[in-house]
This record gives C-alpha cells, sequence and structure tokens, in this order.
C-alpha cells in the first residue's frame, strides 16, 4: 500500500511540474503539488509508526 502511495505521489509532481512549464490550468496545478505532498507526508508518517 505505501508503495502505491509513493506512486500516486511522483505521478502529480510530475502532472504539476508538466503544469508550471505549460500554465493552462491555473491553479489546478498548485493543488496537484498539495495533494502529493500531503501523500508523501502521510507514507512516512506511516511507516515510522509501522515499525
Amino acid at each position: 500500500m505505501n508503495s502505491l502511495l509513493y506512486i500516486i505521489a511522483v505521478i502529480l509532481i510530475i502532472g504539476w511540474a508538466i503544469g508550471v512549464f505549460f500554465t493552462t490550468v491555473g491553479g489546478l496545478i498548485h493543488i496537484l503539488l498539495v495533494i502529493a505532498v500531503i501523500a508523501l507526508l502521510l507514507g512516512v508518517i506511516r511507516r515510522s509508526t509501522a515499525i
């Protein structure tokens, strides 16, 4: 499950990076970045408490 969370985070970060260079969507790009960062933080928090 943790690997799935990281895959989703990486996809969202790539989408954000593409959106920054092709700024046609506007605020949606920054929402993708925030969701990716939250997903990464949740993955780190869940991993550290699982030990």
